[in-house]
């Protein structure tokens, strides 16, 4: 996004402050203050024919890559009417909202940061065909649901599974954490593109350029001393929920695992993932035979260092030199 030179009040360029605990761009000359506020959008999972209406998206990011419904919120409209208008341009049906189905947040954009909120809607009349910001769409079954781009919108299709899946249904993958709602594994390759939306929720990585994330799938690909883990939901199809990631440095005497990134999706926090993703780590570190399991609280706010300490993390103290 292009960066607020002059003042939209008086013209003059803007310098900085702070304000509210936070640099922002302010005016000198008048006063004005320039706040960056997330934006609202409306997510629609309309549901037809025991599956969901999806759209193909006809501009960047993702363009060409299956999304649920959605856009921003006019100024002269509420999200209700919004919804409803969106479903209608981008697929062609008139829709009834049936609830309020979750609010979202995506700080890390793209490109804005904003709020999401979705709504389930039933089909009132209308055929199915992609318009406006849509090349297509169609509807999907619940058991052939692609993976979708963003994170806001995985994290609603997870919750909609979760509320129609046949009794008595799990997932086949490997089960190291019977009777819960996920499960841990090793990273693999297909994994990339979660992980590394959920890399984009860290906010010390909301920096991150693209180059920066290319980096980061050859690192997960091809680092030797590397190792992580995921969350998976049960759900079909499965949907990672959270990671975290080792790295393993030796010296002539001793080894020691770095913890650097983990998270776990929002609507999928206080469930137990970030406390079984940790005993994933400890577990690989005893196998390795590490002396050390250490965590880079930089990179965690307050209630992540609580959580850190709580499993038995201890602050300590090394010199370091920081090359770059």
């Amino acid at each position: 996004m292009a960066k607020l030179i002059y003042c939209p009040v008086c013209g003059h360029t803007l310098g900085e402050r702070v304000e509210g605990g936070r640099l922002r761009k302010a005016c000198d000359n008048c006063g004005y203050i320039h706040f960056v506020n997330p934006v609202p959008a409306v997510g629609i999972v309309i549901e037809a024919d025991d599956g969901l209406v999806l759209i193909r998206r006809n501009h960047p990011p993702h363009k060409g890559q299956w999304a649920l419904p959605s856009g921003f919120v006019e100024e002269d409209e509420g999200a209700e009417d919004a919804a409803i208008r969106e479903a209608k341009e981008e697929t062609g049906l008139d829709v009834e909202l049936v609830e309020l189905f979750g609010v979202n947040s995506f700080p890390e954009g793209p490109p804005l940061s904003g709020i999401m909120i979705f709504y389930r809607a039933r089909v009132l009349g209308g055929e199915v065909k992609g318009g406006d910001d849509a090349l297509e769409a169609k509807v999907f079954p619940r058991d052939a649901l692609p993976l979708l781009p963003f994170r806001t919108h995985r994290e609603a299709v997870a919750q909609w599974l979760a509320g129609h899946q046949p009794a008595g249904v799990v997932s086949s993958e490997r089960n190291d954490d019977e009777g819960k709602d996920f499960y841990i594994r090793p990273a693999e390759l297909n994994d990339a593109q979660e992980i590394t939306a959920l890399l984009a929720l860290i906010p010390a990585n909301r920096g991150l350029t693209r180059d920066d994330y290319r980096e980061t799938i050859l690192r997960l690909r091809e680092s030797v001393g590397l190792d992580v883990y995921v969350a998976v939901a049960r759900q079909n199809p499965p949907l990672v929920v959270g990671f975290i990631a080792m790295s393993v440095v030796r010296s002539l005497t001793e080894g020691r695992g770095i913890i650097n990134d983990m998270a776990v999706l929002p609507t999928y926090q206080r469930r137990g993932i970030g406390a079984a993703l940790l005993e994933a780590a400890m577990r690989r570190a005893e196998r390795l035979g590490l002396n050390t399991l250490m965590v880079n609280v930089e990179r965690a706010n307050d209630r992540a260092r609580a959580f850190y300490e709580s499993l038995g993390f201890s602050s300590e103290s090394f010199l370091r030199l920081k090359i770059r």
